[in-house]
């Protein structure tokens, strides 16, 4: 493990990508994942279901634990989601969610941060003229640093105390997501 963070999150970002063209070739999407650098090591948790907005914020919620509790010093989640872009001179058409948009795309979403640095990748999914999976290309935009949402401030902005931290694995064991569980086989998480 490296000792400082943004070598860390360097590498997990890397991992993310790894992690994301292996899922697209071999399962033809990306199941949303949490890795993580922490002192004892590094952590990989994929949530059992992502199907609602719910488990949505059940997987955000699982991730703040870990964070707590593991002492995460770099994390990553890796998303597949649909995005609009608004064309160069264009304002962004906001009328409807991206999943509904005739012009979306489909990318893998890296959002990245340690205390005191966070980044955001879009990778864009090439796929074959069949439809089948081709690559990841590399988003042609603005880089992203600054972002909001149920998925953002994954970690907490000091060092929890180890009684947060025993609450945060005892929470965590309750939901099934035991210490076992994060290090282990990741296709068994």
């Amino acid at each position: 493990m490296s000792k400082h963070p943004s070598e860390a999150l360097d590498r997990l970002l890397a991992r993310a990508r790894g992690y994301a063209e292996f899922s697209m070739r071999n399962l033809g999407h990306v199941p949303p994942a949490l890795l993580a650098d922490s002192p004892t090591g590094f952590i990989q948790f994929v949530p059992d279901s992502f199907k609602d907005v719910r488990a949505k914020d059940s997987f955000a919620n699982a991730a703040r634990l870990i964070c707590v509790g593991y002492e995460v010093t770099a994390a990553v989640l890796v998303l597949e989601a649909w995005i609009k872009v608004a064309r160069p001179g264009e304002t962004l058409d906001m009328t409807e969610p991206p999943s509904e948009a005739f012009d979306r795309r489909e990318v893998v979403v890296l959002t990245g941060e340690t205390v005191k640095h966070s980044v955001q990748k879009l990778l864009p999914i090439i796929r074959t003229d069949a439809g089948g999976f081709f690559g990841l290309g590399e988003h042609e935009g603005p880089n992203l640093h600054k972002f909001e949402g149920r998925f953002a401030h994954l970690l907490p902005p000091r060092r929890s105390k180890a009684e947060n931290q025993g609450m945060a694995r005892a929470l965590l064991e309750a939901m099934g997501i035991t210490g076992e569980r994060l290090r282990g086989n990741p296709g068994q998480n």
